[in-house]
């Protein structure tokens, strides 16, 4: 613990530069701390939080920007959090109330309300589960020789596709269709449904074989989407009005049109337990990440599926005002995806 000056001193250089990107020096801290104090002495105070590791003074006779060890201390202790406002609240709900009973639908829709709320780049990833399998399939027409058919997952995956279908897709049609749904499709694991059981399913089918063909070669690609690791990211070129990360913007962009590593850090992540965390600067495990700031969160869900949602920023982020809206979101999502109303 330091100091009640030394604390209020630290805290408004902080905010000072997080508001402004402008160090801070003596004679503007005189100016603003309520009691009277010299220059001098507040000097002496910025150089034993220099020595704590708090403050960087970059150039000789410029004034002092917090070090990135200071975040850390101002998040976990001194940061007065900005609530979110009830117009914000409701604004939430609603948006996220719409896509509640599709998990998928639903975290792209809270990546989409992150990158609005913090004007940070947004992910959410839904992770592979080699126990899911096939819950329901329905085909419907579509007309024009066109047929819909929809997918639902006993993880609660819905997948979709539009197929061109080589015959009329009556009852007839319909009720045989159903029958090899119920035979061979539903219980399956989806990563059991290749190229080889698609080719059993063709074979039950008969003299009708080249009729089915493109709704089984469909139904094999939708498990095939279904039963892998899902990333995506969202807002990314909000990164480039993060000036505190310069030039090196483009690095990080690079980094993250990549996607793998990232992908492995939020899988690491989702299997550690911990429900959400927020990595400052060198905190971060990944190189390229160091200079950012990154928030998860992850959810498990349904029969044990589990996603992760979270934002990636520069260090100089507006952490009182962010952190309660993504937490806000998150929780919010939390609820949904556990089936919950929204109180």
């Amino acid at each position: 613990m330091i100091s009640e000056r030394r604390t209020a001193i630290l805290n408004l250089i902080i905010e000072h530069y997080l508001q402004t990107g402008e160090p801070m020096g003596s004679k503007t801290l005189c100016s603003l701390l309520p009691y009277s104090i010299s220059s001098a002495t507040i000097r002496n105070e910025m150089a034993y939080l220099s020595q704590l590791g708090f403050l960087e003074q970059r150039h000789t006779s410029a004034g002092r920007v917090p070090s990135k060890a200071s975040y850390r201390y101002y998040v976990d202790r001194l940061m007065q959090q900005q609530d979110v406002t009830e117009y914000e609240i409701d604004k939430i709900n609603k948006f996220l109330s719409v896509n509640a009973g599709d998990p998928e639908r639903l975290l792209s829709d809270a990546a989409k309300l992150l990158c609005e709320y913090t004007h940070c780049a947004s992910f959410y990833c839904t992770l592979e589960d080699p126990l899911d399998c096939i819950q329901g399939i329905d085909l419907i027409p579509a007309g024009n020789s066109k047929a819909m058919v929809v997918m639902l997952t006993a993880g609660s995956k819905i997948k979709s596709s539009l197929i061109n279908m080589q015959c009329p897709v009556d009852d007839e049609f319909r009720y045989t269709f159903y029958s090899l749904v119920n035979k061979y499709f539903i219980s399956t694991p989806l990563a059991e449904v290749n190229q080889a059981f698609i080719q059993t399913c063709a074979v039950a089918a008969g003299e009708r074989v080249f009729d089915f063909l493109p709704v089984l070669t469909s139904l094999c690609s939708l498990c095939d989407e279904a039963s892998k690791t899902k990333f995506v990211l969202d807002g990314e070129t909000n990164l480039l009005s993060h000036q505190e990360l310069g030039s090196d913007v483009y690095k990080l962009l690079s980094f993250l049109a990549g996607r793998e590593q990232l992908t492995e850090f939020v899988k690491k992540f989702a299997q550690s337990g911990e429900s959400n965390a927020l990595f400052i600067g060198d905190e971060n495990p990944i190189y390229e990440m160091k200079n950012t700031s990154t928030f998860i969160s992850q959810f498990t869900y349904g029969n044990n599926q589990k996603a992760a949602l979270g934002i990636i920023g520069s260090i100089r982020i507006d952490y009182k005002k962010i952190i309660p809206r993504v937490r806000y979101i998150v929780t919010t999502v939390d609820k949904l995806l556990f089936g919950g109303g929204i109180v």
